[in-house]
């Protein structure tokens, strides 16, 4: 299933309005529409964008702590960490602990008295309990542009045996950084199977072997963009070799060279911007996955320039806004510093086959680093430097059970681009080892306070995990229409009473949107409304007419099947948020 999201869909199947209330003076979100007149009514639903305020320039850091057995700790508390930004100590602002997603078990009715209405049809006596919904989502990320054949068919087949162990509570993906295979989330072991056995590299240019001069794309960056001389001289010295020039030849031969270079670099930077554009793409996909999720990234790794640092930053971010954990695998598995047996070595002096190995050596650790960002910056494991992929595979799968995440707001940052190093540490640190964020790259824009808040309202909706920042409660009740078609109800019962409010001309103001979505067996996003309630209460409607809160009734068509139901509420005034689960299943009889 292609995947787009934008909380544009959910304003085509707004419902009814709030239950007990009336029109009212439509204010826009985040923001109020003075009304002196006392007769008008209180409350009203309208579809509008969500606006919220949000901190600027918040930078999440996760941390992962485990003691001298390597067992990860969760007990630590904020006012045991210290975080540095360039040195500089800062202040934590906001501080959470992520554990293992919690399985929301299913029932046939969620139906409550108090809400009215009729109830589910329970399962008949000796019926078979419904299948687990699923609560942990695995993507495998195979990178067939930057990875060799021999690599690329080793880690598929200790994909495929490590998709033997899949628990009936969890689904699994397979992509390609090239977009090439995709097979879509499922429990089915054939088709994940079949897809990745079809994987083949599929580089998006490459230099044909044996040409002249052999320049990497490392050497390209340093020819082209950093004025590298000696990477040049290299480049040169090579071309005049392999083509038996004379030295009245030399600017020939340097055209030729930083012509090759400048092609290298343009092929180069077009398979990074896939591979980050790809790997953005599906981190964005796994923040519409309800549970515990997380990306396996098998590659043999690739290099970022200056230009694409803040696209790794942006991904980072992305991923930890959406509880989307990333793990790594070098695909090039045990790999040593020898000679390219390819390079024809009669092109090369000593001197100059000695600095091309140089160049090897350090484009292989700047194809690491990549991979050890991705996973460090995420709470996630890098393995690299080993043939046991088997090993590997079950590592990378392996999420550490408690992930602390720690925010920050720099002051006074420069939207200059420039890399920050942040250092994380513990009191006490006795025996402790942390896995920490290495650092982020600042912004070079100002960031959009909309589409902030957009993203902030996505990542709680398709998230599962449990918020009680406001007083909510969700139930669902169900009735069939046909044997193939039934109404699913969704009651939402907020307790008004308990918001804060901002009083003018009178009234007690606010704005609250909530957003339901409504999910398929496999996390697959189906459906969903989204409503803003504007309010402008009276005190005696505050304090008598609301009684125990106010309930909101939305209804949707589905065919029978097994749903998990998400609801997200947000408030302009306290600038909180409940998030909040329920799961159903409608039988086919």
């Amino acid at each position: 299933m292609h995947y787009r999201f934008g909380l544009a869909f959910l304003a085509a199947g707004l419902a009814s309005a709030v239950a007990q209330s009336g029109g009212a003076t439509v204010a826009p979100v985040g923001g109020y529409t003075a009304a002196p007149d006392q007769k008008a009514p209180e409350t009203k639903a309208v579809d509008e964008p969500a606006t919220f305020h949000t901190r600027v320039n918040l930078v999440m850091v996760p941390v992962v702590v485990r003691d001298k057995h390597d067992k990860v700790i969760g007990t630590l508390k904020q006012e045991d960490f210290r975080l540095a930004d360039r040195g500089k100590p800062q202040e934590i602002i906001k501080f959470s602990v992520e554990t293992l997603a919690r399985p929301v078990g299913y029932r046939t009715s969620s139906s409550d008295e108090k809400f009215g209405g009729t109830p589910g049809t329970p399962p008949l006596p000796g019926e078979a309990p419904p299948a687990p919904m699923p609560d942990r989502f695995v993507a495998y990320l195979f990178d067939d542009v930057h990875t060799s054949f021999a690599d690329l068919a080793r880690v598929r087949d200790a994909a495929i045996r490590h998709l033997e162990g899949m628990g009936p509570k969890e689904r699994a993906a397979v992509y390609t950084i090239s977009g090439i295979i995709t097979q879509e989330f499922t429990d089915d072991h054939e088709l994940l199977s079949a897809a990745i056995k079809r994987i083949l590299p599929h580089p998006i240019a490459r230099a044909p072997v044996g040409q002249c001069p052999d320049i990497s794309y490392y050497q390209a960056d340093l020819i082209v963009n950093k004025n590298d001389p000696m990477a040049l001289q290299a480049a040169v010295a090579e071309v005049m070799s392999c083509q038996a020039m004379d030295p009245s030849m030399l600017s020939a031969a340097q055209s030729q060279a930083q012509g090759v270079a400048q092609q290298r670099l343009t092929e180069g930077e077009q398979e990074t911007r896939v591979a980050l554009y790809t790997l953005r793409a599906l981190v964005r996909r796994m923040g519409t996955m309800p549970g515990q999720r997380m990306i396996l990234l098998a590659s043999a790794g690739f290099i970022t320039l200056f230009d694409q640092q803040q696209d790794k930053t942006d991904i980072l971010d992305a991923a930890i806004k959406a509880n989307v954990v990333i793990g790594t695998l070098d695909a090039r598995g045990l790999y040593t510093d020898m000679p390219d047996a390819s390079r024809p070595s009669s092109s090369y002096t000593a001197a100059t086959l000695q600095l091309k190995l140089q160049y090897d050596r350090d484009a292989a650790r700047a194809q690491a680093d990549v991979l050890a960002e991705m996973a460090a910056g995420t709470g996630g494991t890098f393995f690299q430097n080993s043939n046991d992929y088997d090993e590997g595979f079950k590592r990378l799968a392996a999420a550490p059970e408690y992930v602390y995440v720690l925010g920050f707001t720099p002051q006074n940052l420069r939207n200059d681009g420039s890399f920050h190093g942040l250092r994380v540490t513990v009191k006490p640190s006795n025996n402790l080892t942390l896995q920490a964020r290495h650092g982020y790259y600042a912004p070079k824009r100002v960031d959009d306070p909309e589409e902030t808040a957009r993203q902030e309202i996505e990542a709680a909706l398709f998230s599962r995990e449990e918020m009680q920042e406001l007083p909510i409660d969700l139930h669902t009740q169900f009735f069939k229409v046909t044997a193939e078609s039934a109404k699913l109800a969704v009651l939402a019962r907020l307790n008004l009473r308990q918001f804060k409010y901002r009083k003018a001309d009178g009234r007690n103001n606010n704005v609250v949107t909530m957003v339901i979505g409504i999910f398929d067996r496999n996390g697959h996003y189906l459906q969903g409304v989204k409503k803003v309630l504007t309010l402008r209460l009276k005190d005696e409607t505050l304090a008598n007419r609301l009684g125990q809160g106010a309930t909101i009734r939305t209804s949707f068509d589905v065919p029978p099947g097994a749903y998990l139901v998400r609801m997200v509420v947000r408030d302009a005034e306290g600038q909180l948020m409940s998030a909040t689960n329920d799961a159903v299943e409608i039988p086919f009889f």
